[in-house]
């Protein structure tokens, strides 16, 4: 179970409130840094939170403090980190929130069976926004067996693939 995660962003505060508007949540400033970061925090039974963290530092396991001068300090990269959250709002107001911040917003269908509304931060981190029904979709969708299952038939098919190739050298 996830408690919190991080993201970097190029405006932490920005990006925490409309975070904590997908939750009905609020944004706070994330003072024990006092760089500029700030948290989205979401009013549900696990305290959930997303810090958002400025451009300019990573963090590193080589550092007493945990962080190091980013390599690109612009934050214009792209990243592999994303978050998949729940709101209780809805998919058109969802896609207004996107419209509003000019981050790309679209509908998209997952392998495993559900649907999620990608809303990328500042277009370099994606949010997999999950709406009420999206939810119950994904809760059906991601359990163990059925990953297992998937990764199973995935395995399968690169192996037919990887025969049919060496067969017809």
């Amino acid at each position: 179970m996830i408690f919190h995660c991080s993201i970097g962003a190029q405006d932490p505060q920005r990006v925490a409130k409309v975070i904590a508007e997908l939750w009905n949540g609020e944004a706070v400033e994330f003072l024990p840094l006092s760089n500029g970061s700030w948290m989205a925090l979401a009013p549900d039974d696990r305290n959930s939170a997303v810090e958002v963290y400025p451009c300019g530092d990573v963090m590193s396991c080589t550092s007493d403090t945990g962080f190091v001068p980013d390599p690109d300090p612009t934050g214009g990269g792209l990243t592999l980190t994303h978050v998949a959250m729940a709101t209780t709002l809805s998919s058109k107001e969802v896609f207004a929130i996107g419209e509003r911040e000019g981050w790309v917003t679209r509908s998209r269908r997952r392998k495993m069976g559900f649907d999620v509304i990608e809303l990328w931060v500042e277009n370099r981190v994606m949010l997999e926004v999950l709406t009420s029904g999206m939810q119950q979709e994904y809760l059906e969708a991601c359990t163990v067996p059925r990953w297992r299952a998937a990764m199973a038939a995935a395995k399968a098919a690169r192996a037919a693939a990887a025969e049919a190739k060496a067969g017809g050298m």
